[in-house]
């Protein structure tokens, strides 16, 4: 009842919805402190091209990719741009949609789950948390392919063979890196409050008892405002420890977007108090809190990602790395192919 209520209260938000333009999430120092840090803090078991401080300063260039697609074109736009952000309301769920904790498992159920009121689609209330999975996959496909290669490299006896498998891994390091990046940018979007919620610049044609602003101060304190103040050693210095997800990755996801919309009124307040003045560090802490948690976040999915590589089959036929050291496969037409 409280969500019916809440909806029909809230009937003038549908034009502002529509008419929103699609929002940056972090400026570009934000996504870069955040893809730069992540990778300086993977451990030890990760492969060593990924942990260096090259690769690092490459995925914190990279981390910013997403927003520098923009304005590319209608067709390109259009199927971007609500990859960013995802509009959820007071109540936890999707504007018009489902609850956060029972999203479809595709972007096309999804779509017609917000369709079923006949005044909504997925790119006006965005789909931020299949951006984020789709990219963990593919960055997990990714480490498949390199592990493989790597076991190829030091298994093969033909020498042409192994020069084609060595190419292939040095290639696939390239993707890598790439692939991180993006998925290091939606990510981040996540950890950004105002780009998990409808109060996403200003609190909005909302019910407003606290008498938060309405000004359109989201851009100015993302960007600007981090650029200002934010280092690098300072969200490094608040990385959370590493916690693997137990389980299917999106319950995983939907976690972490739910402590991001919890942070959703503390930072309305905040401003609404003044955190955010020169000179006051209480709104520096909360920026800083929140790159780090994108960064921990980041930090830990391309982990578990390198984790669940290791069971991924690639080529075709499909093969993992144990089968390629097992000698039970031949690992060149798997890759190079038959075809």
């Amino acid at each position: 009842m409280r969500r019916k209520l809440f909806l029909a209260a809230t009937a003038t938000v549908a034009l502002a919805l529509i008419a929103a333009p699609a929002a940056l999430a972090w400026g570009a120092m934000g996504h870069r402190e955040i893809g730069f840090v992540a990778i300086k803090a993977l451990p030890n078991d990760l492969p060593a091209f990924l942990r260096t401080d090259a690769s690092a300063v490459t995925v914190g260039e990279l981390s910013r990719e997403p927003d520098r697609w923009r304005d590319a074109g209608k067709i390109h736009d259009t199927d971007r741009d609500p990859g960013h952000f995802v509009n959820l309301d007071d109540e936890g769920h999707v504007f018009h949609g489902p609850a956060i904790d029972q999203l479809p498992p595709t972007r096309e159920l999804y779509d017609q789950a917000i369709r079923a009121d006949g005044a909504y689609d997925m790119t006006k209330v965005g789909w931020l948390p299949y951006s984020i999975v789709d990219t963990w996959q593919q960055v997990t496909k990714d480490f498949s392919y390199w592990r493989v290669d790597t076991a190829a490299i030091e298994t093969a006896k033909n020498p042409e063979q192994k020069a084609w498998f060595e190419h292939d891994r040095a290639e696939r390091e390239k993707l890598i890196l790439r692939d991180i990046g993006e998925m290091s940018h939606y990510v981040g979007d996540a950890s950004q409050p105002m780009h998990v919620t409808i109060h996403y610049n200003g609190w909005g044609p909302f019910p407003n008892p606290d008498g938060f602003t309405t000004e359109k101060i989201h851009s100015p304190l993302e960007g600007i405002y981090v650029h200002q103040n934010v280092k690098p050693d300072m969200v490094a210095a608040k990385l959370s420890p590493y916690t693997a997800c137990e389980g299917p990755i999106m319950p995983c996801v939907v976690a972490y977007l739910s402590a991001t919309r919890d942070q959703v009124v503390p930072l309305y307040r905040l401003q609404k108090d003044g955190g955010f003045a020169p000179g006051d560090r209480r709104g520096v802490a909360f920026m800083t809190e929140r790159l780090a948690a994108g960064s921990s976040k980041l930090r830990d999915m391309i982990v578990d990602a390198w984790k669940t590589s290791e069971k991924t089959g690639v080529g075709y036929p499909m093969i993992t790395e144990a089968d390629v050291r097992a000698g039970t496969v031949d690992a060149y037409a798997a890759l190079y192919g038959v075809d």
